[in-house]
């Protein structure tokens, strides 16, 4: 039977370098969205030759352990029937480790629309991680239209790539990054004006901006996580697991012991911020915050009579009155996040800050 032209099926739809930690790695990572047309019903196993050409192409694919974990899991997962975008992780990641790079990560999930496919995988160098993806993309068709012969060109390109300068790394600093789907901007202004001394010390990272690039700094003191309500990405990146695995992403650039803020009662979250090596300081808008909440958590922020109150190391102190001018999460976050800093780092903190 004949089938539909892989060459027109199977297409690139995006392609990014992750340069920070993201929704899949800490590390950088080479994401390719893709879709597959009529291959998302047609497998390795229904293509005469197909991993026979495949392997004699890449004899490391054996080493590829897969799922089945163990030495030739993955051409066995070939033989048995795997579909397009799983095959364009492994040959993206062994295109590499042909050109000398030693990478093994990689993820294959459902992309942001029905037929689309989002495939990443770990690079060192994020030239040679953006063109391994396009080459595996490429390789991949010629496997299904029955046309793969040698792949030493790709090689070569990529060896060639490698010895080229890659993207500068990550090194920028910052007091604190803050994501959610709330008013990220409200939290910010609030803490500048509590005192950070330079607007660029904080990070407004949009959860769809982390989702595409990863975060846009190395490090930051303190994060603030507002909720997991998020309105700028694909319907399943809301889903409640994906949408707390996605803001939690900005505890990873946050010091082993550090502190993040994180919204009374999202126990997922704090427990991926713990998880992470840090600590979690708990906000809410009212005084309800459960004992699960206060358990573990290094300080509490709560409301009662109009006021922020701080709960801290068996102590409670006061944090100021509430205003009508910016929303109420925004005002307790930045409280929160002020009180974590001056404990973190005080001398980065404007001796004459103004009173709460």
């Amino acid at each position: 039977m004949e089938r539909p032209d892989p060459g027109t099926e199977i297409r690139m739809v995006s392609l990014r370098s992750l340069r920070g930690a993201n929704f899949w790695s800490r590390r950088p990572v080479t994401r390719i969205d893709m879709a597959v047309g009529a291959y998302d019903e047609i497998s390795s196993a229904e293509v005469p030759g197909f991993t026979d050409a495949l392997v004699a192409a890449f004899p490391g694919l054996w080493e590829h352990r897969c799922s089945i974990g163990e030495r030739g899991g993955f051409v066995t997962r070939l033989r048995r029937g795997t579909y397009a975008p799983h095959i364009v992780e492994h040959v993206g990641l062994e295109l590499q480790s042909m050109a000398g790079h030693d990478v093994g990560y990689g993820r294959a999930r459902g992309g942001d629309r029905p037929g689309e496919y989002t495939v990443v995988f770990e690079h060192l160098h994020g030239e040679v991680g953006l063109r391994s993806a396009a080459l595996a993309l490429e390789i991949v068709q010629h496997a299904f239209a029955g046309e793969l012969e040698s792949v030493d060109y790709a090689v070569a390109e990529l060896e060639a790539l490698a010895r080229s300068p890659d993207f500068p790394a990550l090194r920028q600093q910052v007091f604190c990054g803050i994501t959610g789907g709330g008013d990220r901007g409200a939290v910010r202004d609030e803490m500048l004006r509590r005192g950070i001394p330079d607007e660029e010390l904080i990070v407004d990272v949009a959860p769809a901006y982390l989702l595409n690039a990863g975060l846009p700094y190395s490090r930051s003191e303190i994060a603030i996580i507002l909720d997991t309500e998020l309105l700028d990405v694909p319907d399943r990146y809301r889903e409640e697991d994906r949408a707390q695995q996605l803001v939690s992403v900005v505890a990873d650039a946050v010091p082993r012991g550090g502190i993040v803020v994180v919204p009374a009662k999202e126990w997922e979250v704090q427990d991926r911020v713990r998880d992470a090596g840090c600590r979690v300081a708990i906000f809410a808008t009212d005084d309800d915050v459960t004992a699960r909440d206060a358990l573990l958590a290094h300080a509490v922020a709560m409301v009662r009579d109009g006021r922020i109150v701080f709960e801290c190391c068996g102590s409670t102190t006061d944090g100021g009155p509430l205003r009508t001018d910016e929303p109420i999460a925004a005002q307790v976050a930045a409280a929160l996040a002020m009180l974590s800093l001056e404990e973190l780092q005080p001398a980065l903190l404007r001796a004459d800050a103004p009173a709460p």
